[in-house]
């Protein structure tokens, strides 16, 4: 119970602390207040800039827009094809010929590769 009174009394006055610091160095020299918080904002800057260019050189981040542009993509597609037979099937007279068109269609190759790990071998868990 004592802890839980302390923490809050020892927040509350680092903050009026705090502005009374700030107060006190703005009425003593305002040019010198001023000076320092474009410091600190110009500095907050630079680290905010290098934060952003290390974690945009993320792989994981690369590959995760691949995604979003793949499915955006596909999401176009699927949508275009289903606009496509509707306005179609007007001017073609025979379900016939959609057919064939569907047949012609060649797929593209997955690329994908599967990795073999240890299924072979087991531990001796006698040995452990």
């Amino acid at each position: 119970m004592k802890n839980r009174i302390s923490v809050p009394f020892l927040v509350g006055s680092l903050i009026i602390l705090g502005l009374i610091g700030i107060i006190g160095s703005f009425t003593k020299d305002p040019l010198g207040f001023l000076k320092n918080v474009v410091i600190i904002a110009l500095v907050g800057l630079v680290v905010y800039f290098i934060y952003r260019q290390i974690t945009k050189a993320n792989p994981q981040k690369k590959e995760q827009q691949a995604f979003i542009k793949a499915a955006k993509k596909s999401k176009k597609r699927l949508h275009n094809k289903s606009a496509e037979p509707h306005a179609k099937s007007a001017s073609l007279g025979s379900l016939s010929s959609l057919r064939k068109n569907k047949k012609t269609k060649k797929k593209s190759p997955v690329h994908l590769t599967v990795i073999d790990g240890k299924k072979g071998k087991k531990k001796n868990r006698a040995s452990l």
